[in-house]
């Protein structure tokens, strides 16, 4: 809901406000007229992801980014020996499709529950789950963490962390975002002077 600015919670529960539908229906008609393409087939491959990226580009011209939400819902293009082999070759066949239509391909991953059992729970590219060979095909990748979500008590209440974990081409190290809850959103924390650090309540918007 960041883009209409009002508060999931009353979405989920039906208690909107004639404000909040107006803000909605502004929100949908710009998000209408987006060069946003969805493909909602849960049991699709890549090379049906191929096939219809390419039609996309050679109906509309470069495409800016796929978006694969998530890696271990994909099928392989053949009956693989096991699960893993098969997560594998998807990682792979990803790879190869954003240097074909070059573009990049984000795709998200589910996380091996094993990082339950540890004391900190900051995920790891040994917790990607299925495959070790996201890590190797990947050119980025990045984990979102939120202490919160494990400790109620936690200091860090609405904020995030963007745990850069890989970066072929750049540094790794961790970035803290404020987390806007309401908006199921994130935002840059903005500094108020010099000398303060930035905290959750004060964040920039774009």
């Amino acid at each position: 809901m960041y883009r209409s600015k009002v508060d999931s919670s009353r979405v989920r529960i039906g208690k909107l406000t004639d404000d909040d539908w107006t803000k909605i229906s502004h929100a949908v008609g710009r998000l209408g007229s987006a060069p946003l393409w969805i493909d909602d087939n849960p049991n699709t491959t890549v090379m049906e992801i191929r096939a219809k990226a390419r039609r996309l580009k050679s109906r509309v011209g470069n495409i800016g980014m796929i978006v694969v939400d998530y890696l271990q819902l994909m099928s392989g293009r053949m009956r693989a020996e096991n699960r893993q082999v098969e997560v594998s070759e998807i990682s792979r066949s990803l790879k190869i499709l954003a240097r074909e239509l070059e573009c990049p391909v984000v795709a998200l991953s589910q996380l091996s529950r094993n990082l339950e059992q540890r004391q900190d729970k900051r995920p790891m590219l040994s917790d990607l789950r299925e495959s070790g060979s996201i890590e190797q095909d990947a050119d980025v990748v990045m984990f979102l963490y939120r202490d919160e979500v494990y400790d109620t008590e936690s200091p860090d209440q609405g904020m995030a962390e963007v745990l850069v974990a890989k970066h072929r081409s750049g540094p790794t190290g961790r970035v803290k975002l404020a987390w806007l809850k309401h908006y199921t959103k994130f935002a840059d924390m903005a500094r108020t002077s010099d000398n303060e650090a930035p905290t959750p309540q004060h964040y920039e918007e774009y």
